[in-house]
């Protein structure tokens, strides 16, 4: 497991460009963290960091952006879902191994996450400052 402390959503974006740079494509992203840990600004950076110019914004009501760039990024919001059936009319299962995917809210969907992915806990410090716990990335 690797540790960081960021100090600001620029700092928390430049995190996951580092992250970012070390994808091969077709990785799963599991976050954690409560309403304000940073989660959509780590998506930022990453979709940046895989040369995505697009705007991204918490997929909340749509459920998923799709961004471009290196590869595909599929940003999922799973804070409504609740059941098995929920997550399939998301199409969920239809974009393993199509991209990059990083969720949200991963927290709700734990049981039907692949074993082989990457987790990461957000813990909220202060207003600017974030404690990042990645699992199962390679050395960043």
């Amino acid at each position: 497991m690797q540790k960081f402390i960021t100090g600001s959503p620029e700092e928390t974006e430049q995190l996951a460009e580092r992250l970012a740079a070390t994808l091969e494509g077709t990785e799963v992203i599991a976050m954690y963290g409560g309403l304000g840990a940073g989660k959509t600004a780590f998506t930022r950076g990453l979709a940046r960091g895989l040369g995505s110019e697009d705007d991204v914004s918490s997929p909340t009501f749509a459920l998923v952006h799709e961004y471009s760039g290196k590869f595909p990024v599929y940003h999922f919001d799973m804070y409504r879902i609740t059941s098995w059936d929920d997550l399939y009319t998301t199409g969920f299962f239809d974009y393993m191994d199509s991209g990059v995917m990083i969720i949200e809210w991963s927290e709700n969907i734990q049981d039907f996450l692949p074993e082989n992915r990457i987790d990461i806990n957000i813990r909220y410090i202060s207003e600017n400052e974030r404690e990042f716990e990645i699992k199962g990335a390679k050395e960043i």
